[in-house]
């Protein structure tokens, strides 16, 4: 989702939660990972894997002069010959601690081995923050949490209010690429975002996903 069709959808949801709620979690997200901190881990559960998030993220980092912000996303599985940075297992939240942000991405209920390695990445000092479908051992875990809605059945039509967590996902990953939000300890300045995408259209930066 590009930065025109962010700004749609974000006229659509005006009067909504959504537009705030997403920006304020984004700056959460920003705010933690800081120039000079441990890094953004990136994880799912079992059954969904939140590459999407991770790509636009990447790119979010490359437009925006903020390379914290791009991820190391963390696999329940790693195929064999998958390239490095694909190939990240869980056993790399063992090592989480102070400094680093573990970002929470699923729409099911995580296990329970996934709620004890968070639980240790926090104790650790690890930052966690959550993107999900509203499970209350994870956010009880969480700094920061936002739940989006379930995906309706297929055939019908969600609400306008009701967002999936695929598009929380997008207006998350938009808002913190932009000047808009407060940057870290209020010090650094950016060029708009809009502007930065203008200006990477003639030369895109080499996708890692």
């Amino acid at each position: 989702m590009d930065a025109v069709r962010v700004a749609l959808l974000r006229e659509v949801l005006a009067g909504t939660e959504w537009v705030q709620a997403t920006r304020r979690f984004a700056g959460t997200l920003r705010g933690a990972v800081t120039p000079h901190g441990g890094g953004l881990l990136l994880v799912g559960s079992t059954g969904y894997e939140p590459w999407h998030l991770a790509a636009h993220l990447d790119d979010e980092a490359a437009w925006s002069g903020l390379p914290e912000l791009s991820p190391t996303l963390v696999r329940h599985r790693v195929p064999g010959g998958a390239p490095a940075h694909l190939a990240v297992g869980l056993g790399r939240l063992a090592a989480a601690g102070r400094g680093e942000t573990l970002l929470v991405v699923t729409p099911e209920q995580p296990d329970a081995g996934l709620l004890e390695r968070v639980h240790d990445a926090r104790r650790n000092g690890a930052t966690v923050l959550a993107l999900d479908g509203g499970d209350r051992d994870l956010h009880a875990l969480a700094h920061d949490a936002l739940a989006a809605c379930p995906a309706p059945p297929d055939g019908t039509d969600a609400a306008p209010a009701d967002l999936d967590l695929d598009t929380v996902q997008h207006l998350v990953s938009a808002a913190a690429g932009e000047n808009s939000l407060p940057a870290p300890r209020g010090h650094r300045r950016f060029r708009d975002r809009l502007a930065r995408l203008a200006d990477g259209l003639t030369a895109p930066p080499p996708p890692r996903w």
